[in-house]
């Protein structure tokens, strides 16, 4: 058995004005989670809640991680990019073609997100979130393949991607060069434990795959926080 994904959490300096945003874009409702901040619960096959976390640290260039939403058309790329502007995006330049399909945003906080045109053959078959693009090497694409059971959906020239065998986005990684890595990421993937088994065991089973336990000043805290092969932050809960 593998650990599953849980959550993509957010860092934010207003947990509440960013996950109504999303919660505005994705169409998910929000709720109030006591140990783990504002949460979005979704309403698609996902597979994974978007939890907002209080942090006053300024962001630092692109992040590693950001999300390609999918259009049936020209007409919904257009509605998606303009209810987004309406909620508080705002257009960004990150040295995109003036021929590429997909329109680049970033939420009231910055964080970079892609409308993707309708002819993207890659994530047609995916919903609104097409996919949660990476910043990371083959190696990292074959370590969280394995670290949480999803087969390889896509594995040339550096570049990979993995997908849940029940649906959902994709997570691809787009291979080397990879931007230098300043500080700690705004966006990470909370991992839990499978059901039968223990906090420990996962912890000890991620390392044996490539994964390294840091400190980023938790302090003591009921969760693990580890780094993958290319050195990128997530947590491993406590079974609950």
């Amino acid at each position: 058995m593998t650990c599953h994904l849980v959550a993509l959490c957010f860092d934010a300096h207003d947990p509440s004005r960013l996950a109504r945003f999303w919660a505005g874009v994705l169409g998910w409702e929000m709720a109030d989670d006591p140990l783990h901040g504002i949460t979005l619960l979704p309403s698609d096959d996902t597979g994974f809640r978007i939890r907002f976390l209080p942090s006053q640290e300024q962001k630092t260039g692109q992040n590693q991680m950001h999300f390609d939403l999918t259009s049936a058309s020209l007409e919904d790329q257009q509605k998606t990019v303009a209810k987004a502007l309406g909620l508080g995006a705002r257009h960004i330049d990150i040295g995109q073609r003036p021929d590429e399909d997909h329109v680049v945003l970033a939420d009231p906080e910055g964080n970079e997100f892609c409308v993707i045109g309708p002819d993207n053959e890659f994530l047609a078959d995916c919903g609104f979130i097409g996919a949660l693009a990476c910043d990371g090497s083959q190696e990292v694409g074959y370590f969280w393949s394995k670290a949480l059971g999803w087969p390889l959906v896509w594995d040339q020239d550096q570049e990979t991607a993995i997908r849940s065998p029940h649906g959902g986005p994709k997570i691809t990684w787009g291979g080397p060069p990879l931007a230098p890595k300043i500080g700690k990421e705004r966006l990470h993937f909370d991992l839990a434990p499978p059901a039968d088994g223990d906090q420990q065991a996962e912890v000890d089973r991620l390392i044996s795959l490539g994964a390294t336990r840091i400190d980023i000043g938790q302090g003591e805290v009921g969760w693990v926080v580890m780094a993958d092969p290319d050195g990128h932050e997530f947590c491993v809960q406590t079974p609950r």
